[in-house]
């Protein structure tokens, strides 16, 4: 995990250079086609890379974007009205059959089936209408960290082409030197603060919710802990009762518009009790993490990047190794 994890950088540079002409003509399709509507289907981080899908794309297109359930077509076997739809699917394998009958009936229902995918011979990659590798190479680990961060750049190349956004494209091309920087911070201070845990909120909101749905995965996938990820406005909707004192929050903030209400739900969660660590915010008397600055929609890919070295570090503090998680394959195939 530490090496795959370190190795993304490198990986986001190539996909880059590799992908250019081809997102270009991608993005020249979805001009043409002026889609109605997104649904976005994954599982796992791949499902997470699309929670950041969604906001991206509805922030910067205006577009409704929607995750999709695969079990309605692979078990409940509806048929949906796709017809001028854009059908996002993201994948590390291409393989799991749940996947493949949701992007098969999404292009029998009239969807444009674009698929972000590191198998390049995969059955998804051979079933889409348009396919743009995420060229991660292999990942061995069983908790995906290279091909997440993949997922995270060809979401955000992809859109910024699809809807002409010069600024973001232009910062995009600092995002693989910016990405090898954020590896090397240092969040080992927050060891001590979870090293004992045995339950843990993650809390980000907009484009940060996806990343903190994926750093809660990789803590019960690495480190053995209960975590949860809620958007800092839903934690108020009943998860704030469980917050006692000593409770483990880990807060995750880009610099965009949800950045005061994180500010004042950090504030909310110390008065409760709750031990806090923060990165993308400094506050008085709160463990704030280093993080990157960088345009508002890359930092928080620079951050999950950041999280990985600490999940790996996490791990083995807490006497796991996270390159083995118990009960856990690399490839799962739902259905």
């Amino acid at each position: 995990m530490f090496r795959e994890a370190a190795e993304a950088p490198t990986a986001v540079r190539a996909q880059f250079a590799a992908n250019r002409e081809l997102v270009g003509d991608v993005g020249a399709v979805l001009r043409r086609l002026a889609p109605r509507a997104v649904v976005i289907c994954g599982r796992g981080s791949s499902d997470h890379a699309g929670t950041f899908a969604k906001y991206l794309i509805e922030t910067r297109s205006g577009l409704h974007a929607s995750s999709a359930a695969p079990s309605i077509s692979s078990l409940y076997a509806t048929r949906s009205d796709l017809n001028g739809v854009l059908f996002v699917v993201i994948s590390q394998s291409g393989a799991s059959p749940d996947i493949l009958s949701a992007a098969e009936r999404a292009r029998d229902a009239g969807a444009l089936v674009v698929a972000l995918v590191n198998e390049e011979g995969s059955p998804l990659a051979r079933g889409a209408h348009h396919t743009i590798p995420l060229r991660a190479g292999p990942e061995t680990s069983v908790a995906a960290t290279k091909s997440y961060v993949a997922s995270l750049a060809a979401v955000l190349h992809l859109v910024a082409v699809w809807v002409r956004d010069l600024e973001l494209l232009e910062a995009l091309e600092q995002a693989p030197t910016q990405l090898a920087s954020a590896w090397g911070l240092d969040w080992s201070a927050a060891i001590e603060h979870f090293r004992t845990a045995e339950s843990l909120y993650v809390v980000g909101r907009g484009l940060g919710l996806g990343i903190a749905r994926e750093a809660a995965l990789k803590l019960k996938e690495t480190c053995g802990l209960h975590a949860e990820a809620f958007s800092s406005a839903e934690l108020r909707h009943g998860p704030m009762a469980l917050v006692q004192p000593g409770f483990p929050v880990l807060a995750l903030a880009q610099r965009d518009e949800t950045l005061a209400g994180i500010e004042t739900l950090a504030a909310e969660l110390r008065h409760a009790g709750a031990d806090v660590v923060l990165a993308g915010l400094e506050l008085p008397g709160y463990l704030a993490l280093p993080v990157l600055r960088a345009h508002p929609v890359i930092e928080p890919m620079l951050m999950i990047q950041s999280f990985y070295r600490l999940a790996n570090a996490l791990a083995l503090a807490r006497g796991r190794d996270p390159d083995r998680p118990p009960h856990l394959s690399k490839v799962t195939e739902t259905v």
